[in-house]
């Protein structure tokens, strides 16, 4: 008797000891903005990458909830005394997903792969980064060994820079370093199939969904960087991005988080109001052009468009609490917005017909047709996207008498068209990638992402990234975004806020708002993912 209540008291423990494991296994539920993309590889590519990379790869540095730097995979770094080289120093015991050490020499590869490979995002590494010899290295012209970076040793890596670069600590928060050891074996196929992908991040590749490109993370066992996961698995899932889906699938129970459109916003304030979370997002959507392709050629038609637009109404009506008006490139609150060089974007539709009829369209005749592109995306821009291109496009008809036709596509698709102008109007959003006010300026840098090669812009933002005093480095940048300006380079057209709803089972500081006010979530990956449980 004594034996069966003793194997008795055994079963009833295990039953209770498996009752509690299974609770603790934790699952989030989000979303992502594509559902195109066919690597999971950020130093692949930016535009057309698959799911979120930027959590399953263990960059250098990266920024929190209040916009702080921190160190990931390096531990410290430091500056030469005549500003051209930094040295980075890993931390110890960093593993990849597989067991194999995570060495300097993993975020070297990435980076010669890039520029030996046409990056489509090489513009960053050659202007943010300032890396010496990136352009002859990317355009063939120089071996790719006489790139300015190199590990020193396996812990070291050592970077020079044409210029100096005060804020590159913040730039090499998107280094990310590819897996040479699975590469040698796979090639770039690693990062293109769950059983080949190998992951230095928090989180790995558990299962992928390819038509749609949902995904199943779990827990990196073998991460040993700052910012572990707290939860056992996260899915990703791009189809529920639109919060036309997301929405309901929150209502459904099927999704941790959602964000919201602007006639969502409402309802949820009354019913859910504790879940709500706001963020003011330093980014921008501004209407860009081919500069050398008809009729945008024309500075008078760009400044008829330039006229055209009533940012005020727009974001008080179609985008109320999804936007603020954008009247200059940087957003307010973001290091170096100019409050001086908002006075210019003003809604005046005379002197937007005006400017038209002296390009040789008076009241519109003659106006060819135009196509405005824009890529399909989930999240806040799949919020503000349709209601922001038909109210363009309702302007444009009222007040200049053109016809503007619209047109989406993948991101791949369209970031491709921009780069090498096979269109000549796109919409173009952009967010930061890092907190220095040229990261905005970069975008036309020498053409950057776009065709927009003007000298004496060039000129000022090259003096303006190079200067080590901070105050001169701004009135640069003021003066380089007059140069934009005066030639109607683009149309700044608003600047998003998110509202987003999170589940009240969801915890953790990755969850709540910062000192601001505001709750980044998502926008800033690494931290929020890592920073949220359930």
């Amino acid at each position: 008797m004594k034996i069966f209540r003793f194997f008795y008291s055994l079963v009833i423990a295990s039953i209770i000891s498996f009752s509690f494991s299974v609770k603790a296994e934790t699952t989030i539920y989000a979303t992502h903005d594509s559902t195109s993309g066919s690597y999971v590889d950020y130093m692949k590519t930016v535009y057309a990458r698959a799911g979120k990379p930027e959590i399953m790869m263990l960059s250098l540095t990266s920024f929190d909830k209040e916009f702080n730097l921190n160190g990931l995979a390096a531990e410290s770094w430091s500056q030469s005394d005549d500003g051209l080289t930094w040295t980075f120093n890993l931390r110890d015991n960093l593993l990849w997903s597989d067991g194999e050490t995570l060495k300097a020499s993993d975020y070297i590869f990435a980076l010669k792969r890039a520029a030996t490979t046409g990056y489509d995002f090489g513009w960053y590494w050659s202007f943010a980064g300032g890396l010496k010899n990136w352009g002859p290295v990317t355009d063939g012209s120089m071996d790719v060994d006489q790139l300015g970076i190199k590990a020193v040793d396996d812990k070291t890596i050592e970077v020079t820079t044409e210029t100096v670069k005060p804020y590159l600590p913040s730039v090499v928060s998107l280094w990310y370093p590819v897996p040479e050891h699975a590469w040698k074996k796979h090639g770039d196929e690693y990062a293109a199939n769950v059983d080949t992908m190998v992951a230095s991040g928090p989180f790995m590749l558990k299962s992928w969904e390819k038509s749609t490109n949902k995904m199943v993370l779990v827990k990196n066992p073998n991460y040993n960087a700052p910012w572990p996961s707290m939860v056992d698995s996260l899915v990703v899932d791009p189809t529920i991005g639109p919060p036309e889906v997301g929405f309901p699938a929150y209502l459904a129970g099927e999704a941790d988080m959602t964000t919201l459109n602007a006639g969502q916003i409402p309802f949820a304030e009354k019913r859910y109001a504790e879940n709500l979370r706001t963020n003011a997002i330093f980014a921008i959507s501004y209407i860009s052009y081919d500069l050398n392709a008809a009729p945008f050629d024309n500075i008078d038609v760009r400044k008829a468009l330039w006229y055209a637009i009533d940012r005020d109404e727009m974001t008080s009506t179609v985008l109320k609490n999804l936007a603020i008006p954008a009247r200059s490139l940087l957003a307010p609150g973001f290091p170096g917005y100019n409050e001086d060089l908002t006075k210019y974007a003003v809604f005046d539709p005379e002197k937007a017909k005006e400017h038209l009829a002296k390009a040789g369209y008076p009241n519109g005749e003659g106006f060819p047709e135009i196509e405005i592109w824009y890529r399909t995306q989930g999240g806040y821009n799949g919020a503000i996207t349709a209601p922001m291109l038909q109210y363009l496009q309702a302007e444009f008809k009222e007040h200049l008498n053109i016809d503007m036709g619209i047109k989406t596509m993948p991101i791949s698709e369209w970031y491709d068209a921009l780069t090498n102008n096979k269109h000549n109007l796109f919409l173009s959003p952009y967010e930061y990638d890092y907190l220095d006010p040229s990261n905005f300026y970069g975008i036309f840098y020498d053409g950057g992402r776009h065709s927009h090669n003007l000298e004496a812009y060039d000129k000022l933002v090259s003096k303006a990234d190079s200067n080590s005093d901070y105050n001169t480095r701004l009135s640069l940048y003021e003066s380089a975004e007059m140069e934009l300006i005066n030639n109607a380079s683009i149309v700044p057209l608003m600047h998003p806020i998110t509202t987003s709803l999170v589940k009240e089972t969801i915890k953790g500081e990755g969850a709540t708002n910062n000192s601001l006010g505001y709750a980044p979530l998502d926008n800033r990956g690494h931290y929020f993912f890592t920073h949220i449980t359930k």
